[in-house]
């Protein structure tokens, strides 16, 4: 039997009826807080011409129980759902070639999480050139950077150039390659 909780049962009648009050709605209660919780209204679009395979574009949006899938996924050269697979990604989880979303993987990629191979740009970024809040790289510029050439106001690595820190080459290497940092 599950243990009532006494605290609770022992408040006083105006104090219960007053959270009544607050939970229920009213007319002047916005629409969309009346409503427990909405359901995402699903979308499904595909391009019928295919390059190599792959769908040109697809949207991908909500659950889908003929697929069985909890969220949207898209897979296709222009990629655009709640995952999305493609050249060109864009999504909650974006993973591909050029790619922004919440999370990003790809070649070329900015997001919140953000991984790349060439380049990241995002809240936390990863890759050979990366730019961001915290970012990890050869070479990286923001908040908190950490790489061979860190540029940030807080930098650590081989040449780094922060408020702390003013490496000679790091400063002649961003003059040069990213002069707009």
């Amino acid at each position: 039997m599950p243990q009532r909780n006494h605290r609770l049962e022992n408040r006083p009648a105006r104090i219960r009826s007053k959270d009544a009050r607050l939970k229920a709605p009213t007319s002047h209660t916005p629409a969309r807080m009346r409503t427990a919780r909405r359901s995402v209204p699903s979308i499904r679009k595909r391009s019928r011409i295919s390059v190599f395979g792959l769908p040109l574009w697809e949207i991908a949006r909500g659950a889908d129980s003929k697929r069985g899938e909890a969220r949207g996924h898209a897979r296709a050269i222009f990629a655009v759902g709640d995952v999305a697979d493609g050249v060109f990604a864009l999504g909650g989880i974006a993973r591909g070639g050029v790619c922004v979303g919440g999370i990003a993987v790809g070649v070329l990629s900015l997001g919140g999480v953000s991984t790349g191979l060439l380049a990241a740009m995002g809240g936390v970024a990863i890759a050979p050139l990366a730019y961001g809040g915290a970012a990890i790289g050869a070479v990286a510029a923001g908040g908190t950077a950490l790489g061979v050439y860190a540029k940030g106001n807080t930098a650590h690595g081989v040449h780094a150039l922060s408020r702390v820190r003013k490496d000679p080459q790091a400063i002649r290497f961003f003059r040069k390659w990213l002069p707009w940092l």
